[in-house]
């Protein structure tokens, strides 16, 4: 007579950190298109209530790429469909990578929880010095633009993101 047999008696295979690997990955860029749209629908939204639909994406994609239209004119430029394209691409790239970046971090601070509160303080920094950065380097464009609305947007960004990286890890521990 066979003895039954479970699945917790085998041995983990060389293919259980390939799919824990892709999890992270997978995790990290829905997390990061999320987090675009958010910042997409915020500057949507707010720029359809002043009557300039389009007007953020089509600065930021011209201080971007260029065009010869820079810093005089960005207060009265008519929006831009090809510009708006191709920083929209820019725009969900970036945040993909950003998402993917912390959902390694966050499998790390799995493992490790002592590393979590570290990781929230590097956040913290980072967004410090992201704001102080875009104050000094791109000053023509916060001035088109209200650094007011780009803060909200990086905030509520990082509300969304944290809210489904909770939502895909609810027992998560930190740990100072």
């Amino acid at each position: 007579m066979a003895l039954p047999t479970t699945a917790s008696s085998t041995t983990p295979t060389a293919a259980t950190p390939t799919v824990d690997g892709a999890r992270v990955y997978q995790e990290g860029f829905v997390a990061g298109i999320l987090g675009a749209f958010t910042v997409a629908l915020w500057f949507l939204v707010v720029e359809a209530l002043h009557g300039r639909p389009f007007y953020t994406p089509t600065v930021l994609g011209t201080a971007l790429f260029g065009r010869g239209v820079w810093p005089a004119t960005l207060e009265t430029m008519p929006p831009s469909f090809e510009m708006v394209a191709m920083f929209t691409w820019v725009h969900l790239l970036t945040f993909a990578v950003l998402g993917v970046v912390v959902s390694r971090v966050l499998a790390m601070a799995e493992r490790n929880p002592s590393l979590g509160f570290g990781f929230v303080l590097l956040f913290v920094i980072l967004e410090a010095c992201f704001t102080v950065a875009a104050m000094i380097v791109a000053e023509p464009v916060l001035r088109a633009l209200t650094w007011r609305a780009i803060l909200a947007a990086n905030f509520l960004a990082a509300a969304v993101m944290a809210g489904y990286f909770w939502f895909r890890h609810p027992t998560m521990q930190m740990r100072p």
